[in-house]
């Protein structure tokens, strides 16, 4: 059987290089390239096209969960596995929308991330048990939000506050003695959850759900 082909995308050096250390040694998977943004990766189809990509969800510029959605559009046959920090139902479910194939965190061992692979490149899905169970708790628990009811966490609706009344990222990261990169993620986390390309798109999205006025 030919070895599964592995790309590996991740906005952080180090991740990369800690997946690479972790899977470059075990038989049947072959790692063909690595790349830290989606331009990287875009380029590197262009030439070879691997069976299964490992992708973090948020990255600088075009973020995972668009990248997903782009890649697959062009390339049908890859398989994609979020591979993320987030244990969130909503990125789980706009990863699966946008075609991925799996979802497993980031604190998985080597064990967990082999079975995801090998499952994905034999075209099964495969979900972290972490996150099926919450998919799971939240199903039994009856928790369907509407489209309007979006959780939002006390420290995002402080920022989307701030994102409102046109402070800059750094500005917020002074006011509320947070770190710049903290306040990025937690941007972030606001575009996904509100499905929003832009800051304007997303104050107006919190105005119209009622989260800011």
């Amino acid at each position: 059987m030919d070895a599964i082909r592995l790309a590996i995308v991740d906005d952080h050096q180090v991740v990369i290089n800690g997946l690479v250390a972790m899977l470059s040694d075990v038989p049947g998977i072959s790692i063909i390239c690595t790349a830290t943004d989606g331009n990287a990766l875009l380029e590197h189809l262009q030439e070879a096209q691997p069976d299964v990509i490992l992708l973090d969800i948020q990255m600088p510029g075009c973020s995972g969960i668009d990248l997903c959605k782009l890649v697959l559009r062009q390339h049908k046959n890859i398989k994609i596995i979020a591979f993320s920090s987030f244990d969130d139902s909503h990125y789980v479910k706009q990863m699966l929308r946008n075609g991925a194939s799996g979802y497993v965190l980031k604190n998985a061992d080597q064990q967990t991330l082999l079975k995801a692979i090998r499952a994905v490149a034999d075209g099964q899905e495969y979900i972290d048990e972490p996150i099926k169970n919450l998919l799971l708790r939240e199903s039994i628990g009856g928790q369907r939000r509407s489209m309007y009811e979006i959780p939002l966490t006390k420290r995002e609706k402080e920022i989307l506050k701030l994102i409102a009344e046109e402070h800059s990222n750094q500005e917020i990261a002074d006011k509320l003695f947070l770190s710049l990169r903290t306040v990025e993620t937690h941007r972030f986390n606001l575009t996904q959850k509100l499905e929003a390309k832009n800051t304007a798109a997303l104050v107006k999205e919190a105005i119209k759900r009622g989260l800011i006025e």
